[in-house]
């Protein structure tokens, strides 16, 4: 990228730029070796497992196993049709419209999200209005614009008031963002927020335990890293630059990962 340009995109972020960090810090690595509690749940089977030291035992599942996907081998416009006629839970009948996703559908990075808000369950798109400018910029800092990724939620529809998902609206949506993985095979994803890290990686650890970790997510492990929310950023500006430190690391393992 061009570094003017480069500079500009760190501005916009209100972070002073540096350069990029090819190793990770004592302290950092210190935190990605420690083992994640996770927690049970009536949830779907584990979908992500956090990455242990080498040689470490990997902990026992905290979901039992169920049968294969419900949305297994439905292709992008079958997947988005039922999405838009789904009456699984409750959230059907106070949403405006679903909010399936967007972006390349061949795509190298996923960007995960909550749910959507008042004016992504009126447009229709997640990650729109002053969130979705940051998401769009925090992007760009990286090199990436926001139609090369492809970026969806864990819900599909919002919830009343903004509130935080429910077990059985988490429960009944997944399969559709778990199809849409599968559909993407993307080389990394990017899980933004606490509600979105914590239920892909079945876990109660805080935000700030699960940054700068390699993450796997499913039988096809696909690296996950965990950031916090653009408006999250929006109320704590001064975490922006952990945000830049995650973006950077996000990008790091990308290119260690191939198709």
């Amino acid at each position: 990228m061009n570094p003017s340009l480069r500079e500009e995109y760190l501005k916009v972020l209100g972070i002073t730029p540096w350069s990029l960090r090819t190793t990770r810090t004592p302290e950092a690595a210190a935190v990605a070796a420690q083992p994640a509690p996770t927690r049970a749940s009536a949830l779907a089977p584990p979908l992500a497992v956090l990455t242990a030291p080498p040689g470490a035992p990997q902990p026992a599942p905290a979901r039992a196993p169920q049968p294969a996907l419900r949305e297994e081998n439905s292709d992008w416009g079958e997947l988005r049709s039922r999405v838009a006629a789904c009456t699984r839970c409750a959230l059907s009948k106070t949403r405006t419209q679903t909010v399936f996703g967007i972006g390349d559908p061949n795509a190298d990075w996923l960007v995960v999200g909550e749910a959507p808000g008042a004016e992504e369950d009126r447009r229709g798109e997640p990650f729109v209005g002053r969130a979705g400018q940051l998401l769009d910029s925090m992007l760009r800092a990286i090199g990436l614009a926001r139609e090369r990724v492809y970026i969806a939620n864990v819900l599909k529809c919002r919830p009343p008031g903004n509130r935080d998902p429910g077990p059985v609206e988490i429960t009944e949506c997944l399969p559709y963002l778990e199809q849409q993985i599968a559909l993407l095979k993307p080389k990394i994803m990017l899980a933004v927020g606490r509600i979105a890290a914590q239920n892909l990686l079945d876990t109660e650890m805080p935000l700030a335990k699960l940054r700068q970790q390699e993450h796997h997510f499913g039988a096809a492990r696909v690296p996950l890293v965990v950031t916090y929310h653009p408006a999250y950023l929006l109320r704590t500006p001064t975490d922006k630059r952990k945000a830049w430190e995650d973006l950077k690391f996000a990008r790091e393992v990308c290119a260690r990962v191939e198709r």
